[in-house]
């Protein structure tokens, strides 16, 4: 099965929110919305991702990070430019697709691992809970 390519991109810069429109008509086929810390703390960047799952960086104190640009990488990508100064890492069609529809899973393990790790959504990164 082939991935769908989004045929909307739209970025709602007051909510932060990313909006991705699969089908023709805006009213029917595909939409969803993804934050801008959400595309952030998963971005496909090696310094996010690091070379596997064990060398990943937890991002923390995204939460009112945003997007002050976004380019089209050729007829497979999107590379998002954040506000924080991170603007490695290209969104192709397939990993901004596995986000929109894997988001609920995504983020529940992401707050799991920031209350593993006694970290916070905030940008100053105060503990949650004191050692």
């Amino acid at each position: 099965m082939t991935t769908p390519i989004p045929t909307r991109v739209h970025y709602h810069r007051q909510d932060r929110e990313l909006e991705l429109g699969y089908g023709e008509d805006k009213d029917e086929g595909e939409s969803y919305r993804l934050s801008a810390e959400y595309l952030r703390v998963f971005s496909p960047s090696a310094e996010v991702r690091g070379h596997g799952p064990e060398s990943a960086t937890l991002q923390t104190g995204m939460k009112y990070v945003g997007l002050k640009n976004i380019t089209q990488t050729g007829r497979y990508a999107l590379k998002l430019h954040f506000d924080d100064g991170h603007d490695t890492g290209l969104y192709s069609w397939d990993y901004l697709y596995d986000l929109a529809i894997n988001q609920e899973a995504n983020w529940a393990d992401y707050l799991r691992r920031l209350d593993e790790a006694n970290a916070s959504r905030e940008p100053l990164g105060i503990p949650l809970k004191q050692l």
